[in-house]
């Protein structure tokens, strides 16, 4: 073994965490094009153009959400199954919204009713609104803590009635962290097309982008103060050594207003994820402004990994922290897999993870260029 336990856990919050910010930048655009769809393409021509900017590759970047739940299956195995029964309601519901992607992307334009054709719109629209705005409200109930408890077998145990689950989670802070995710994912899906599209289309999303990242720019700044003044976090007091077999029930944790902040006070280097989020929505502003859209793309990204680089580093080293019963919560410490388990998806993910990134580069270098209404128009109506 060439990493020891401490360091293998440490290592999989950081691949987790990159995974999902690999899901926000590339699927996460798809889904910004979504939420635009029926607002700024006016004919259907546009839309199919729209449609045509993310259609092409819009499935392998989705690819990066399997991988990223597969990762936390692998990795944090208690986690997995404590977040999918808690959040089972809200899980289903992304899932039925994602399911009008795929048929929306391959069937919309099979027939020239447009009838037809709006109804897969706003079908595609939720497919992108639905999830851009109930993964940012998971985040936001795992900043308040989750209702959940473990029994002396590990078994992790809900109450209420499972049709009832869903109604918990719409919270107003929950609400405020989805707002957040909408409008810088919508922010994203904007540059992307403000990049790859000619005027009109590329006009309407660039004041998409501005109108959208000041919302997001405000939300995250709201947020902020919300958990600095209006939530309680959590603090370890008291835990078995973190390279040691893990035991969730084995540590005592309080809760502790503004503990979210403290890793800000103890490792000041932290404060370069909110600066990196408001300054990467700031230029993404500047840059579409300016009509530099390819610039205003990275810039975007980087301000969507300042954002989701906050939230995990406030929550350090809390998974899912446990608001019924504090010493329940779960940690990167004390919810990982075993030492031989992490090692092998480490070199799994060490050689495999560079390939699957180089090929998806080559994949956007073969697609660049602008989608134009004069292509859409050459293609025959069976195309996107």
């Amino acid at each position: 073994m060439i990493f020891d336990y401490e360091v293998l856990k440490l290592i999989w919050w950081i691949l987790v965490g990159a995974l999902l910010i690999g899901f926000a930048v590339t699927d996460g655009m798809d889904m910004g094009v979504g939420n635009l769809l029926p607002f700024i393409g006016k004919t259907d021509e546009e839309r199919r153009v729209m449609i045509n900017t993310v259609g092409p590759h819009w499935d392998g970047n989705q690819v990066w959400f399997i991988t990223a739940g597969g990762a936390i299956f692998a990795a944090w195995p208690s986690v997995y199954a404590a977040a999918f029964s808690g959040f089972y309601m809200a899980m289903m519901l992304v899932l039925f919204a994602l399911f009008f992607r795929p048929v929306g992307f391959d069937y919309r334009s099979k027939l020239g009713d447009s009838r037809w054709r709006k109804a897969w719109d706003w079908g595609l629209f939720a497919g992108g609104a639905v999830p851009s705005l109930i993964f940012g409200v998971a985040f936001g109930n795992l900043l308040q803590g989750v209702p959940f408890h473990l029994d002396e077998l590990l078994r992790a145990h809900y109450e209420g009635a499972l049709l009832s689950a869903l109604l918990p989670l719409l919270n107003p802070f929950a609400l405020l962290a989805g707002v957040i995710s909408f409008s810088m994912l919508t922010m994203h899906g904007g540059i992307w097309l403000q990049m790859r599209t000619e005027d009109p289309i590329a006009s309407r999303a660039a004041k998409a982008v501005t109108i959208m990242g000041s919302i997001a720019a405000v939300a995250f700044a709201l947020g902020g103060v919300w958990v600095a003044y209006g939530i309680d976090g959590y603090v370890i007091v008291q835990q078995p050594p973190i390279n040691a077999l893990p035991n969730p029930l084995a540590k005592e944790v309080v809760r502790e207003a503004g503990a979210w902040l403290n890793i800000y006070d103890s490792q000041p280097i932290a404060m370069l994820a909110p600066v990196v989020g408001f300054v990467g929505i700031g230029l993404t502003i500047l840059f579409s402004k300016l009509k530099r859209p390819g610039f205003g793309f990275v810039t975007s990204g980087l301000g969507m990994t300042g954002i989701i680089g906050t939230a995990g580093l406030s929550m350090f080293p809390f998974i899912m922290p446990s608001s019924t019963q504090p010493s329940s919560s779960l940690t990167i410490w004390d919810a990982a897999s075993s030492h031989l388990t992490l090692t092998v998806m480490f070199w799994a993910t060490a050689i495999f993870l560079p390939l699957v990134l180089s090929y998806t580069v080559w994949c956007y270098y073969r697609m660049w260029g602008k989608v134009t209404v004069e292509e859409i128009q050459a293609r025959s109506h069976s195309a996107y």
